[in-house]
């Protein structure tokens, strides 16, 4: 993980350097941008999805001298997206990428539409309305991540630390959002059998928000589980972090972030389960630019996981050098979790992603939890 959070580390700085630095690198019509990145519900300083994926865009783009922009789509539809789609193109967008599962029907349509444009589609690839199969043309890179190795991580050193009650706030139950929830369950679990810990001796409360907005609901959800003894939340949910932030703040309470390193944006947050999403959208576009390899992400899904480097928790501090990137932690610390990351590395922790959860809406009991990842040590309780 020490490579993409260096790079990561780098990323940021020339991002920081940059903002605000005219049209090339702010949202509107897109006209003239040759790379253009459509935000989905959310932002580019959305502290999560968007901003990670923008601020590679920002990376690559200027440090290429390349033309870029981001739009905002007007409604956060199939129809809007594809709108905002038909915007960058028109505007000369040779490039478009795309962060997230909801642009999975409009890049199926606009591959297409515009077979001469590259799409970079980031957790999800592209089906049509009516079915799930996916259909990845030649001019589309899939990019998925292993949301369950991040997720895995944060819960193990969560219970390595010595917090035995936890809790997590996911937006909706895609398959992203459950990966990083089975695999917390899962990492709490693995390391409570480390500790020696007896079964049940680790509680936690799962929760599903169904929106990936910051409002007084969503505060009011992680309120109660503070109240209610968790010690440490997973915010899973982009804008549903600020919630959860606030909530733990006035409850001198903890947060685990998600995507990116949100360490920078509240006390609260002890470590993220990231994802590599800049340095993935920069992969991406070197193989356009500057390797001529388009052909290794192109008509296929990679997924960025532990082997490569795509996920884990963030091992430096941006701006410091010599600071500690867990020093929030009680006793957990960097020696530990390279030993846990090992582990995903070569196979010896495989944390689940996917369960049979009969609600339509993707939200499993706690039965369906604690039957089919296996737990003992951890006693779930849903919401």
């Amino acid at each position: 993980m020490k490579k993409i959070l260096t790079f990561a580390l780098a990323i940021m700085l020339v991002v920081m350097s940059v903002a605000g630095c005219g049209s090339q690198n702010t949202g509107g019509s897109g006209k003239g941008a040759e790379i253009a990145l459509i935000t989905d519900k959310g932002n580019i300083d959305d502290k999560s999805f968007n901003q990670g994926s923008w601020e590679g865009v920002v990376a690559f783009a200027k440090k290429e001298k390349i033309s870029h922009t981001y739009i905002k789509p007007e409604e956060a539809s199939d129809a809007g997206y594809l709108a905002a789609i038909d915007l960058a193109v028109t505007g000369g967008a040779k490039v478009v990428v795309t962060p997230g599962f909801l642009f999975e029907v409009p890049i199926y349509e606009a591959q297409t539409k515009y077979p001469d444009v590259k799409f970079i589609l980031l957790d999800g690839a592209p089906h049509p309305a009516d079915s799930n199969t996916a259909e990845i043309k030649e001019n589309v890179a899939s990019i998925l991540y292993a949301e369950e190795q991040s997720g895995y991580l944060a819960g193990y050193a969560a219970v390595m630390d010595g917090m035995t009650n936890l809790g997590f706030m996911g937006g909706m139950a895609v398959p992203a959002v459950q990966a990083f929830g089975y695999g917390y369950l899962q990492g709490a679990e693995d390391a409570a059998k480390e500790l020696g810990l007896s079964d049940g001796a680790i509680k936690a409360t799962y929760h599903y928000t169904g929106n990936f907005e910051e409002n007084d609901t969503n505060k009011a959800t992680a309120k109660t589980m503070y109240q209610e003894g968790a010690e440490v939340v997973f915010a899973c949910g982009g804008a549903v972090g600020k919630s959860v932030m606030s909530a733990a703040s006035e409850a001198g309470a903890k947060v685990i972030g998600v995507d990116v390193d949100q360490r920078y944006d509240s006390e609260t947050v002890i470590t993220s389960a990231a994802k590599g999403l800049a340095a993935s959208v920069v992969s991406v576009l070197e193989s356009i630019y500057k390797t001529n390899s388009w052909n290794t992400f192109s008509g296929k899904t990679t997924v960025f996981n532990a082997t490569n480097n795509g996920v884990g928790l963030p091992t430096v501090v941006i701006g410091d050098e010599k600071a500690d990137a867990f020093d929030r932690f009680q006793s957990f610390n960097k020696e530990k979790y390279d030993e846990a990351f090992e582990k995903l590395v070569d196979g010896s922790a495989e944390p689940i992603r996917k369960i049979e959860v009969a609600d339509a809406s993707g939200n499993a009991t706690a039965d369906e939890l604690t039957n089919q990842l296996n737990l003992k040590k951890v006693v779930v309780t849903t919401r």
